[in-house]
């Protein structure tokens, strides 16, 4: 802790952050095979190394067709075709079509040599001989399908149902740019243009540890003065769904040894560290008795600092990095809102700056209080409270009170509403900021 730190004896929710988000850096990159590849962030522009589609193919199954033959056709008076064969995605070589003839087609085959156009199926009798055609006869029941005469209704224009070369993508244009979230998309785009591996900053490990000698695993048995340990799998959901690999510790119990122990075994597969409870100022706050001693001996330029913050719930909070690596470790206060609120305003930044993203926070917008009566708020704090968000009326209603044990209430919400420091009660109607969590 800096000379400066102890004279502290308050901080602000932004102060804290800034101190946080200063010290987590982006991962380094690597390179990664797709399928390892979603959720990261590309660190250079990838571009396409050949035209998308490689070549002209159909968009329908039909026929291809020379425009000239099928010109004026109708119901009344088809275009007579001598069908030359067939023209399948990933088939032979396609056959040539000339004057008066056609190649039956399927979407996504080459367009043959000599055909400017492609009539869909339902344009034509099937080869039949009979009225429109609704589907083609499968080639394997119907070989001769491929071949005879088929009977065109409508005419085609030059490069209808034509998809052509490079419409998607042409070869040598940017196919995503630095900075992109692979998501599904663009995991496929990057497939259609045949990349195999691309270089990403990857999904921060997060490891989140509760602790406490009362946390029962679900599951188990549920003994006297014992509750059961939600804490570590609200924030391990959370890590998740802020973009990070998650791996969970079961709770551990109120030792100081013990929990050095189990952070030091953590550290191998770990690129930030999120701890729950023993952070306040009881007789058994375990976090900050192991942290606060190991910050004395631990490498040079490391160690946990522990902090009083300006807000409600959350007002405990530790921070610093521990281990050789000086892997980055968010201390969290126990309560289960007041871990939660805390991930998300300090923890889910961090990960989504060790992702090299550049937008770290949640959407924030503007809406205007519905409730019955005032909101109450301690001075000096700033306050988050949970609630449900209406974007239609633009709205946001509190769900449950204060209290930062209620996790049914916290399930309800969708929105943070932020009531701030040199505001101690706020009227129904009175415009607040909203963080959008749902």
């Amino acid at each position: 802790m800096s000379p400066q730190s102890a004279e502290r004896t308050v901080w602000s929710v932004d102060e804290h952050l800034e101190d946080v988000l200063a010290a987590v850096r982006p991962l380094d990159p690597i390179e990664l095979r797709l399928p390892d590849a979603q959720g990261c962030v590309l660190v250079e522009d990838v571009t396409v190394p050949v035209a998308l589609p490689p070549f002209d193919n159909s968009s329908m199954d039909g026929y291809a067709v020379r425009v000239a033959d099928v010109a004026g056709a109708s119901e009344e008076y088809p275009a007579v075709l001598t069908v030359v064969g067939d023209v399948a995605a990933g088939g032979e070589e396609p056959p040539p079509v000339g004057p008066g003839q056609a190649a039956r087609i399927m979407t996504g085959a080459p367009l043959p040599p000599g055909a400017e156009a492609v009539v869909p199926v339902e344009w034509t009798d099937g080869g039949a001989g009979a009225g429109a055609a609704t589907t083609m006869r499968a080639a394997s029941a119907a070989p001769e399908g491929a071949s005879g005469e088929v009977r065109v209704h409508r005419p085609a224009g030059p490069r209808a149902h034509v998809r052509a070369r490079g419409s998607d993508a042409a070869a040598g244009a940017l196919a995503l740019p630095a900075g992109t979230v692979l998501g599904p998309p663009q995991i496929g785009l990057l497939a259609a243009i045949g990349r195999a591996t691309v270089r990403v900053r990857p999904r921060p490990r997060v490891v989140v540890l509760s602790t406490g000698s009362e946390l029962v695993q679900p599951g188990e048995e549920l003994g006297p003065g014992r509750i059961y340990d939600s804490n570590s799998f609200a924030l391990a959901a959370a890590a998740r769904d802020a973009g990070a690999i998650t791996y969970r510790v079961g709770a551990v119990t109120d030792d100081a040894d013990t929990l050095r122990a189990t952070i030091e075994d953590q550290l191998v597969r770990a690129d930030l560290l999120v701890t729950t409870g023993g952070v306040s100022v009881g007789a058994y706050d375990v976090v900050k008795e192991a942290l606060s001693a190991a910050s004395d001996a631990d490498e040079p330029g490391s160690g946990v600092e522990f902090r009083k913050l300006a807000m409600q719930p959350g007002k405990p909070q530790g921070f610093g990095t521990v281990g050789p690596d000086h892997t980055p470790l968010l201390a969290l206060p126990g309560n289960p809102v007041s871990s939660y609120v805390s991930f998300e305003l300090f923890v889910r930044p961090a990960i989504r700056a060790l992702m090299g993203l550049p937008d770290l926070h949640r959407p924030r917008v503007r809406a205007a209080l519905s409730a019955d009566g005032p909101l109450t708020s301690p001075a000096g704090k700033r306050q988050f409270l949970r609630g449900t968000y209406d974007a239609a009326a633009g709205t946001v209603t509190p769900v449950g009170g204060a209290g930062s044990h209620l996790v049914a209430a916290l399930a309800r919400a969708d929105a943070l509403l932020v009531v701030p420091e040199d505001a101690t009660s706020v009227e129904p109607g009175a415009e607040l900021e909203v963080v959008l969590i749902g």
